[in-house]
């Protein structure tokens, strides 16, 4: 069953918060586990799932700074070791969890990095954001997956949320050279292609994976400052691009996409927790709701290039596409989804 990619009028907008998405919903008895859970929109998904019942648990590659984050933030979410770009740190987390026998009813890959100046590889080889964005959470929900069919066979079943961005419009994946082996590095692009990527992984996902009651969304937050995700941003850049004012704070203004962090983080926990979506899945949604496909011809090529379209690009929708970046998904990680 395809979903169809348009907005379904859910009632919430872009000023809609957490709290607002969550109002109503008991998660008592579920599980959640949300990467990057320590830090901007992902602390706030995960406090917000916890505040409604549900046991999270954070995986952070550093392990310590990640329990002081969260104690301030007040506590209640369960911190594990964990390095998105180390193979065999991934796969102790997962065999960790699988073991307990529990389930997983929701799974936020929420970690990321833009915009990395210069060309850097995993140990692998692979380009940095490629594999912290996408193959890093590709090896995860595969090494969870018997906890996600255990999750998908309770009531409700379970969701698999990919955070991406309107950034995905700046590159579709370059399967040619996903790597910038053989084209200029350029730190967008490279952004960009890894941003589709998250999209394209929850299109083939949820085509594979509905038939075990596990369904995949895809969405973008917002532009929020402050979350550590623009590290590699100055403020010059930010002031310029006016996410930021003159005293350096950040700055919402919806007309522009720029929000506060619990509103960033609405339209992923919508996608992880909302009735209004049983029975679909596949879609990239924002503003809590599912988008609307651009028109051909809108993509910019860095920020700021052109208008900013709220909607997904249609090639990364393209169900070819998507089982043709699962097929290099798994060549380049050697794992293999057990479905």
């Amino acid at each position: 069953m395809v979903t169809a990619q348009h907005p379904i009028n859910s009632g919430f907008s872009a000023a809609s918060t957490s709290v607002d998405v969550i109002a109503g919903i008991n998660l008592v008895g579920k599980v959640a586990i949300v990467t990057g859970g320590y830090a901007g929109l992902g602390l706030e998904t995960a406090r917000t799932l916890a505040l409604a019942g549900a046991r999270v648990i954070v995986p952070a590659r550093d392990v310590e700074r990640a329990q002081r984050t969260v104690a301030e933030a007040g506590g209640g979410i369960e911190i594990r070791p964990m390095d998105l770009t180390d193979p065999q740190s991934i796969d102790r987390f997962a065999a960790h969890f699988v073991q307990s026998g529990l389930p997983l009813h929701i799974l936020v890959n929420s970690a990321g990095i833009m915009a990395v100046p210069t060309r850097e590889l995993d140990g692998r080889g692979n380009e940095l954001q490629f594999s912290t964005n996408h193959l890093g959470h590709f090896q995860l929900t595969a090494r969870l997956w018997p906890a996600l069919v255990r999750g998908g066979q309770a009531t409700g079943g379970a969701r698999v949320v990919s955070v991406s961005s309107l950034g995905h419009r700046f590159s579709p994946v370059v399967f040619e050279d996903i790597n910038f082996e053989r084209r200029d590095y350029e730190p967008w692009s490279a952004y960009g292609q890894s941003k589709t990527a998250n999209i394209l992984f929850a299109v083939e996902l949820d085509r594979l994976a509905q038939t075990h009651g596990v369904r995949a969304f895809s969405l973008h937050p917002g532009g929020i400052v402050g979350t550590g995700l623009a590290k590699h941003m100055t403020e010059d850049m930010l002031r310029k691009a006016g996410a930021i004012d003159e005293n350096g704070a950040p700055v919402v203004d919806l007309s522009r996409d720029l929000k506060s962090v619990p509103q960033g983080a609405a339209t992923q926990i919508w996608c992880a927790v909302s009735p209004q979506l049983e029975g679909k899945g596949g879609v990239f949604c924002l503003d809590s709701d599912i988008a609307a496909v651009l028109p051909e011809g809108a993509r910019g090529t860095q920020p700021g290039a052109g208008p900013r379209l709220a909607g997904v690009e249609a090639y990364a929708i393209d169900v070819d596409a998507a089982k043709r970046l699962w097929t290099v998904s798994e060549e380049t990680t050697g794992v293999t989804f057990p479905l």
